[in-house]
């Protein structure tokens, strides 16, 4: 087994000022504003927000799988690549060994009329330059590894007659055959229920652990971010709102809307009428108002915040906060019922 270690040198892919376009009908819309952040070898880096913060548009991005006509600006690197400019040869490489995509639906992103067989061995027998009889070999010892018993049998099978915790096993096991050097996984378990989805994610950190590939993990679910991830970068209306260490978060956020994620999920050792929520509703990139995009929602918004356009700042060396009352409000922002940052929760979160 090897793992790889965070480097100190230059990061593994690099997302830097990156801005996304789409065309609906005639009209142009803003979907990503000047997103940054890096990922460095071996090391997993959480992706959340609220649906329409740009998420998976920002890994579409990277994989370059935009819809048609999408305009991008800004520089994805990936280990000195400049990944928006490949083209022909090159970008079909990036594509089949550096990098592997896990989506959320494994059954929608499967051929239903072909055998998982030949879903596993296309890729190896295309790109690897081996034979069809080493790739069926090497998809059973894949199967197995990903704990699908009797992976034989499974590969003369098609996908509907696998169950979507089997079927998302053999996703992950596409994306680890070409040993990539990056997963990009999206919300690769909010289809499952709560134990399928400890299982598969316990394989997915062990295949990632085994292969030393980093990994971009996007999800609703900041439980699952802290448990799993080093960093988290949080998504708002397109933009990074906050990034700072995973755990940390849960204890100290810097950003209101990272703070009011926190606090609403449920809490096993309360009881509750009712699960606090953010009020109003989530906004996109192209309906952000003028000032902070996060203002109508905020409660600790007060008239600057919704007239001046709020910069990525550092907070200290914990982080980074798309606030302009970040410094003021920092210890603040949990309301009652959330675990406060004192001197062990800050131990703990270290």
């Amino acid at each position: 087994m090897t793992t790889t270690h965070r480097s100190t040198d230059a990061p593994l892919l690099s997302v830097e000022d990156l801005s996304v376009e789409l065309r609906v009908g005639e009209e142009m819309r803003t979907v990503l504003k000047q997103v940054s952040f890096s990922v460095e070898a071996g090391q997993t880096v959480g992706l959340v927000g609220e649906s329409g913060s740009g998420k998976s548009m920002t890994v579409r991005a990277i994989s370059r799988l935009l819809p048609e006509g999408a305009q991008t600006s800004g520089r994805i690197g990936f280990d000195g690549l400049d990944v928006l400019d490949l083209r022909g040869e090159a970008l079909r490489k990036y594509r089949a060994s550096d990098v592997a995509m896990i989506f959320q639906d494994a059954r929608a992103h499967t051929n239903p009329v072909r055998r998982i067989g030949d879903f596993l061995t296309e890729s190896m027998i295309l790109n690897g330059k081996i034979g069809r009889k080493k790739a069926e070999q090497t998809a059973t010892e894949l199967l197995e590894a990903v704990g699908i018993h009797d992976a034989a049998r499974r590969l003369k099978q098609h996908p509907h007659e696998l169950s979507g915790g089997l079927l998302q096993r053999v996703m992950i096991a596409s994306a680890v055959a070409a040993r990539p050097r990056l997963i990009l996984a999206d919300e690769p378990t909010t289809a499952l229920d709560v134990t399928t989805q400890a299982e598969v994610m316990a394989i997915l950190k062990r295949m990632q652990q085994e292969y030393g590939m980093a990994m971009l993990f996007i999800t609703h679910d900041l439980e699952l971010a802290g448990a799993v991830c080093d960093d988290t970068v949080v998504l708002y209306a397109g933009e990074v709102v906050e990034q700072q260490q995973a755990k940390r978060l849960h204890h100290d956020p810097l950003h209101p809307y990272t703070a009011a994620l926190v606090q609403a999920r449920p809490d096993i050792n309360q009881r509750a009428e009712r699960l606090p929520s953010v009020p109003g509703h989530p906004t996109t990139a192209y309906e952000a108002p003028a000032g902070c995009a996060f203002a109508p929602r905020c409660r600790f918004a007060q008239d600057r915040c919704r007239e001046t356009k709020p910069e990525l700042v550092a907070i200290g060396d914990h982080g980074e906060s798309r606030c302009v009352r970040a410094v003021e409000l920092r210890g603040t922002l949990l309301m009652s019922g959330t675990t406060p940052l004192t001197a062990d929760t800050e131990e703990a979160a270290l």
